[in-house]
């Protein structure tokens, strides 16, 4: 799947539960305003000495240094033993996991569909009511992140089973401040004004977008976060959860519609840097490149909050770079809809322990402490923005809490042969000239094979 494939590459197995010999905590209880450190005084409360806690994840490499540097605040608060482990492939370890009755403790994993797997095979412990309100109260767009969490039970009865931590924004907009500045463009507020500004930067002389959908065997991909954030703008957030379950056919007029704006985006010869035989031709990773040319080939450039990675060596965010939150049409009234990615923490052998790490991630602190370091956002309405590394992620945490509605990455939904075969290749097909309603009725046609 999509957020498996861009999740960065294992070196190793991680093949043990390990608490690293290194472990110490990151920032001293008490120091920092920007921190809750009464939360750590309420887990200090919580006597969990001789307990141990197993928590498998999807982070490797330096963002298992980033997670170690989570849990060892509730080792040191609690008094509880932490294991965390990984896998190269994590998500077949978490199945052969679970089902030989050998589970850790707490999984966290990035994939909803994986997630109701195991919860519709009797591997997952409820959340309980309580958890499931306080997420609703407490994230912004809290119904979106309590349905995110849902999944049916082995009796096909819906429970709250995921708590949601850690999220990635893809409702995001890149551009170079400078290139708007000299131009006298203004950020869009809007969809028609996003719209108009494309056709201002054609009718000065330049390209409006730089778009890439090469991704060797992935091709096609970053086209589909383009047509499911436009879902969001043209429809009701219903429709969308109706179209990445195929409850309404891919062929359906409504998700025709927002090929065909897509469409009228990438084929555009005017639109798009190096003309539409471009777009599919084009590396993702090398398409943002062209902001950043003198005289820029592109304005804009539409991808997640990963994309800085591959920017040239020594862009400066907020100075050389930024990006603006992708805007919803006015004339729709559909809110703010987010698209987006992350994480979600399962229950998958219960005990104290784990109910106790539950409730440690309702902890602002929790959500601080990662957000100070790096790559971490969050819909917390409870945390401190003042927590942010940098003025970046502050941005990416007030979209999240700014949204009314935050809907997962929907390709990331679907069956694998769909969302992560027939769509991608269809999105190439698109831009190749093919019409979206045939597209769409050849990606339903795939769809109606595996039922």
């Amino acid at each position: 799947m999509k957020n498996t494939l861009l999740a960065g590459v294992a070196l190793t197995v991680i093949a043990a539960y390990a608490t690293p010999a290194s472990a110490q905590l990151k920032f001293a209880p008490g120091e920092g305003d920007q921190f809750t450190w009464s939360d750590y005084e309420t887990l200090q409360q919580t006597d969990l000495s001789g307990q141990t806690l197993t928590v498998f994840g999807p982070w490797r490499g330096p963002d298992e240094d980033l997670v170690q540097s989570i849990l060892e605040y509730f080792r040191e608060a609690t008094g509880a033993t932490v294991n965390y482990s990984s896998s190269e492939n994590y998500e077949q370890q978490i199945v052969i996991d679970t089902q030989a009755g050998s589970p850790p403790n707490i999984a966290i994993l990035p994939q909803p569909g994986l997630i109701q797997d195991l919860a519709s095979k009797g591997l997952l412990t409820p959340l309980g009511d309580e958890t499931e309100a306080w997420v609703a109260q407490n994230y912004g767009a809290g119904e979106s992140w309590v349905d995110l969490g849902t999944y049916k039970d082995e009796n096909g009865e819906d429970q709250f089973f995921a708590f949601p931590y850690k999220a990635d924004v893809k409702s995001l907009v890149w551009y170079s401040p400078d290139n708007f500045e000299d131009a006298g463009y203004e950020i869009p507020e809007t969809m028609e004004e996003l719209l108009a500004l494309q056709d201002q930067i054609v009718a000065d002389g330049g390209v409006p977008w730089c778009i890439g959908l090469g991704s060797g065997g992935a091709t096609g991909w970053p086209a589909t976060d383009w047509v499911e954030d436009i879902m969001l703008r043209i429809h009701e957030p219903s429709v969308y959860d109706q179209w990445t379950t195929n409850e309404i056919p891919f062929n359906d007029p409504q998700v025709v519609e927002a090929l065909e704006i897509f469409a009228s985006i990438a084929t555009n010869n005017d639109y798009v840097d190096g003309g539409a035989a471009a777009v599919a031709a084009t590396d993702f990773r090398d398409s943002p490149k062209g902001l950043f040319d003198i005289p820029p080939k592109c304005y804009m450039h539409h991808q997640a909050s990963f994309i800085p990675s591959f920017f040239p060596e020594g862009t400066e965010l907020g100075t050389d770079a930024d990006f603006f939150y992708f805007p919803p049409y006015a004339e729709k009234d559909l809110g703010r809809p987010v698209l987006g990615a992350g994480t979600l923490a399962m229950i998958t052998s219960d005990s104290e322990a784990s109910r106790a790490f539950i409730e440690f991630l309702k902890m602002p602190l929790t959500h601080e402490l990662w957000m100070a370091q790096s790559g971490f956002v969050t819909p917390h309405k409870g945390v401190n923005p003042d927590a942010y590394a940098n003025d970046e992620l502050r941005r990416q945490g007030e979209i999240l809490a700014e949204a009314t509605t935050f809907r997962f990455d929907g390709s990331d939904l679907m069956p694998g042969r769909i969302g992560a075969g027939s769509f991608w290749t269809g999105m190439v097909e698109l831009v190749g000239g093919k019409p979206a309603e045939q597209v769409a009725t050849e990606i339903q046609q795939s769809w109606d094979a595996i039922k």
